[in-house]
């Protein structure tokens, strides 16, 4: 319910279930009404309470779409992650964390049990298009992202999805048109963010003939930078031919 001065409460979601995918990915399955779930995704700007605190202060969302935090300390931070599946119909929403680190989200994920909650506050779009070819490359953090784009592109979709992970074990079982590659890339015992494993593969493409194609990439922002100039640069494309965006920084906690 909205109040006088404009300001709704934010969603709050409830943990319903929580499942390792992998090594160091985290599944929780969050439950929440219909509304609430429709609207936290495919991106969705999560509020997440520190860990342990019982009664967090949830922040209030202004018509524009403004996030309003309430005065002093309140124990939430904002992040933004992609909705590895969602179901407004049940009720339910997926996200993945990755562990890596001890930032509020990854701290949060594994400590999260069912009935701990969190909040939505907004959502956006993934910044995708369909293409009759794709290139897909990301690391652990794209990994719904690109879970989402593959599994919505048309069976005739050609291309390749390159994707970095520390080894075999943290591979997941993803959807994609016969036409599309997935090329696994293992950096093995680099950390996150120290390996130059994604760019390297862009570079050793060949750009594909004919302009119905598009790029998406998310990663570590230095990798996503050297890959955008490639795209940009060798093979030409313009700006509505690619999305590239750092979905996490070296030195700072993940996201995606």
């Amino acid at each position: 319910m909205t109040s006088p001065d404009g300001l709704r409460p934010v969603d709050v979601l409830t943990v319903a279930a929580v499942a390792d995918v992998t090594p160091s990915v985290r599944r929780v399955l969050l439950t929440g009404t219909a509304a609430a779930v429709a609207a936290a995704g495919p991106t969705v700007n999560l509020l997440v309470p520190r860990v342990g605190d019982p009664a967090p202060r949830w922040p209030q969302v202004a018509r524009d779409g403004r996030i309003v935090w309430p005065i002093g300390a309140h124990g939430v931070s904002l992040r933004s992650y992609t909705a590895r599946r969602q179901d407004p119909a049940t009720g339910r929403l997926e996200i993945d964390f990755v562990l890596h680190g001890d930032g509020p989200a990854a701290s949060w994920a594994a400590a999260a049990a069912p009935g701990a909650q969190l909040a939505v506050a907004g959502a956006a779009a993934l910044g995708d298009r369909p293409a009759g070819r794709l290139l897909l490359a990301g690391d652990e953090t794209a990994l719904p992202a690109i879970s989402r784009i593959l599994a919505a592109a048309p069976e005739g979709t050609r291309g390749v999805a390159l994707l970095e992970v520390a080894g075999p074990e943290e591979e997941q079982d993803l959807v994609a048109p016969a036409g599309v590659e997935l090329r696994w890339l293992h950096r093995g015992t680099l950390p996150p963010g120290g390996s130059t494993l994604l760019a390297d593969a862009v570079a050793g493409l060949d750009r594909p003939a004919g302009e119905d194609l598009f790029a998406w990439v998310a990663a570590e922002s230095g990798a996503v930078r050297t890959v955008r100039a490639d795209l940009r640069g060798r093979w030409g494309l313009g700006r509505a031919q690619h999305h590239a965006i750092g979905y996490w920084r070296l030195g700072r906690a993940m996201g995606g």
